[in-house]
């Protein structure tokens, strides 16, 4: 059988790109055929379209969970790209000719992505690489590459270099490869192909057929095509394909796809050189680019350095016998003439050179699911589009209505902004990071943090087994987690992300599952992290144009199992002491907000346990502070507690451990009680040394949170307290300790208490 014209490409090669275009005008052929899955050449059009920029990719994924999926990437220069658009332009039939997706899907290892244009990155011929690696030099066999394959000046040179190029890795590796078996199957179905072109009428010899040069010698070999039966018997899933837009930054090894391509922003400018015909074109590219770079970030670049640079760059490539310098030679040149010898001076400058941050386009609509579309869609509607980049940009909303505009969509477009986003984050697709705010902002105002990557696309495809829309799929989302919720937390924290989400349906439907497990909850830390979810989303409602009304049965079931609860959980150790603390401050912030709850009976539990003597004292000393600071304990009273609490015959660790909860709370009005720090130090004298080493350990955590203002307000108190210089004790209370003061300090978190 006769043979088409087969061209062996290493993907995402600008040569190969360039020389392929040229073959193709010299042998006008009747018909292109590419490796790349058959099923993607429905996506041809697409691909080729004029609005189309890239680097894009066409991906393929299950339609059942676990998606998995298969991507195949195009750079500008990528040879089965141009050839793609060369069919196009000359109105030329283009077909892919591997396997379709759902067959590849079906046959591989089930992995989250398999990137099917690396065929140089298997295991067998990665030990080879290796191998070639150790005997190129410096520039490894990247540079061993570019020097043959990338300044090659004719079709034919590169061909007959991609030809070898690949039969001596095919002949190192045939047999050993863990994909051996498939890439006889993939390659039998492509002959299987050109065959089938060769049925339809298409001459061999006016058929180019575009490959990875490691399959050209299996595409012309004379082993059989794969025959119907042998083609029925492969196995299938059910899948669909789908174009995206991908990222330079994706394509480089340093995100753990290389396809060959360490440099993608770099081998562009190799590709222009070729379309300007400028074979040094990349060489002054790349230069200027990391001087101006340089630049523009505050490094003093001169034009002699780049100039040193360019000629030196020129020298290194001689003293190997090449006419053109490589990118190794020309980072080692930027290196010595403008990092100074140092390339942690032009690291930044060198990725940016590089990789690049080019992300690709594609025109509104073309090949998405219907998800992907309203996901682009809203970009355009909340004026997001520009936020579409791989470098992180922040954006700051203000969730207010803007009074000062006409149209409705612009006077709440923060707000829609922020409902987007937090419908993208119960989906788990990470377009934008909420970033932390001051206290005094967070009602009104968010951060965010947004950045587009093809891990999005990805996310988003996901998601569409969950509904076709953003909105939708974040609802189904969130009914299904709430359907599984066994605890009042995951309930509460559903209905805040319903909140935030701008879906009142929502709220509605995770409130009746929250009043279910509120009836059933026996844990206070639970029931006071709910309350105060919940206590959020009912005051800060209206910013959020939020009826929060039918909430208020709902906190006040929580609040009054919590209240019901409280005085039960104070019976526990240290560590428990700690949650229950913060559950009590809760569940005070909550009624301190709504005045329907019932205030009173919370008041009477805290004086109770304020009261209590056989509950954790940390605890006791903690809802003591809470008293102090509603204004339902007096001086007098608390002088009385602190007697009482600070005294010979209260083991020191309790007294301590009362102590530091009372500091827990309300620090400036406790620092300004003097009588309160007399307390402390006269109990303090009455300990005897393993009493005080009891006390320390103790006390060193209350004070290990202070301010050091506070620190030194206490020092103050101190100086007064024993008339000493205060400015002498704040020095001594705030300096750094030294090394065996903070062993014996650290040794006490050892100390035997079992006989307390």
């Amino acid at each position: 059988m006769e043979h088409p014209v087969c061209f062996g490409i290493r993907h995402l090669s600008p040569a190969g790109a360039y020389h392929l275009r040229r073959l193709l005008d010299e042998r006008e052929p009747e018909l292109i055929l590419v490796e790349g899955p058959s099923d993607f050449t429905a996506l041809l059009g697409d691909i080729a379209g004029a609005e189309t920029k890239p680097p894009i990719a066409v991906m393929a994924y299950t339609k059942e969970s676990p998606i998995r999926t298969i991507l195949y990437p195009f750079a500008e220069y990528s040879p089965e790209y141009q050839a793609v658009l060369w069919a196009k332009g000359h109105d030329v039939p283009c077909r892919f000719i591997d396997l379709p997706s759902g067959v590849f899907l079906g046959i591989q290892r089930p992995v989250t992505e398999t990137a099917l244009s690396d065929d140089s990155e298997r295991k067998g011929s990665g030990d080879v690489y290796r191998l070639l690696d150790s005997q190129c030099g410096e520039g490894g066999h990247e540079a061993f590459w570019e020097y043959t394959m990338e300044h090659s000046q004719t079709p034919e040179e590169y061909m007959a270099g991609a030809a070898v190029f690949g039969e001596e890795l095919r002949s190192l590796t045939a047999g050993n490869d863990s994909d051996w078996p498939e890439i006889l199957v993939r390659e039998a179905y492509m002959r299987r192909q050109i065959a089938r072109a060769a049925a339809e009428g298409f001459a061999p010899e006016r058929t180019v057929v575009v490959t990875g040069a490691y399959h050209t010698a299996g595409l012309l070999s004379d082993a059989p095509a794969m025959t119907d039966k042998e083609r029925g018997e492969l196995p299938a899933v059910e899948c669909s394909v789908t174009l995206m837009p991908y990222s330079y930054y994706r394509l480089s090894s340093r995100s753990g796809y290389g396809a060959g391509n360490k440099a993608p922003f770099y081998y562009g400018m190799v590709w222009r050189s070729f379309l300007e015909q400028d074979r040094e074109l990349a060489l002054y590219t790349y230069l200027t680019s990391i001087s101006t770079y340089q630049r523009e970030h505050g490094f003093m670049v001169s034009s002699a350095e780049v100039i040193e640079a360019v000629e030196l760059s020129k020298s290194l490539a001689a003293l190997g016998g090449h006419s053109l310098p490589a990118l190794c030679d020309l980072r080692d040149a930027a290196v010595t003439c403008m990092g100074h010898g140092h390339f942690s001076e032009i690291a930044l400058a060198a990725a940016a050179t590089e990789i690049g941050t080019v992300t690709g386009s594609l025109p509104q609509g073309v090949s998405r699911t219907s998800l992907q579309d309203d996901f682009y869609r809203n970009l355009r509607d909340l004026k997001l589009e520009k936020y579409r980049s791989e470098v992180a940009e922040s954006i700051s909303l203000d969730l207010r209505e803007n009074l000062n505009v006409k149209s409705e969509a612009a006077a709440f477009r923060d707000l829609n902004r922020s409902f987007f986003l937090h419908r993208l984050r119960v989906l788990n697709v990470g377009f934008g990071t909420l970033q932390p705010l001051r206290q005094e902002d967070a009602t009104w105002a968010e951060a965010w943090t947004l950045k587009w990557t093809p891990e999005v696309e990805i996310e988003l495809v996901e998601a569409t087994l969950k509904g076709d829309t953003v909105t939708g799929a974040a609802s189904f989302s969130m009914r299904d987690r709430a359907r599984e919720a066994t605890e009042i937390s995951a309930a509460a924290k559903l209905l805040e992300e319903s909140y935030l989400c701008g879906m009142p349906e929502m709220v509605a439907y995770i409130t009746d599952i929250l009043q279910h497990l509120a009836a059933d909850s026996s844990a206070l830390t639970d029931l006071a992290a709910s309350a105060e979810r919940i206590s959020v989303v009912m005051r800060f409602g209206d910013i959020r144009r939020l009826d929060s009304s039918p909430l208020v049965p709902v906190l006040e079931q929580i609040f009054l199992r919590a209240c019901l609860l409280l005085v039960s959980a104070c019976f526990c150790d240290d560590p428990a002491a700690e949650q229950i603390v913060r559950s009590v401050d809760r569940l005070n912030s909550v009624c301190l907000h709504h005045d329907f709850l019932d205030e009173e009976r919370f008041v009477r539990l805290m004086e109770e346990i304020a009261s209590r003597d056989d509950i954790n004292t940390r605890i006791s000393g903690f809802c003591t502070a809470v008293l102090l600071e509603r204004g339902r304990m007096q001086d007098e009273e608390l002088g009385r507690e602190v007697q009482r609490r600070l005294s010979k015959g209260i083991p020191a660790e309790l007294g301590a451990g009362w102590f530091a909860g009372l500091s827990k709370k309300n620090r400036y009005a406790l620092i300004a009680r003097l009588s309160l720090w007399k307390e402390l130090s006269s109990y303090l004298d009455t300990l005897d040394e393993e009493e005080f080493k009891r006390a320390l350990l103790f006390l060193r955590r209350a004070f290990s949170d202070f301010t050091p203002g506070e620190k030194a307000d206490v020092a103050e108190n101190l100086g007064e307290i024993w008339q000493v210089n205060k400015d002498q004790v704040s020095e001594t209370v705030t300096r750094a300790l030294k090394t065996e003061e903070l062993e014996m300090i650290d040794s006490l978190d050892d100390f035997d208490f079992d006989g307390i």
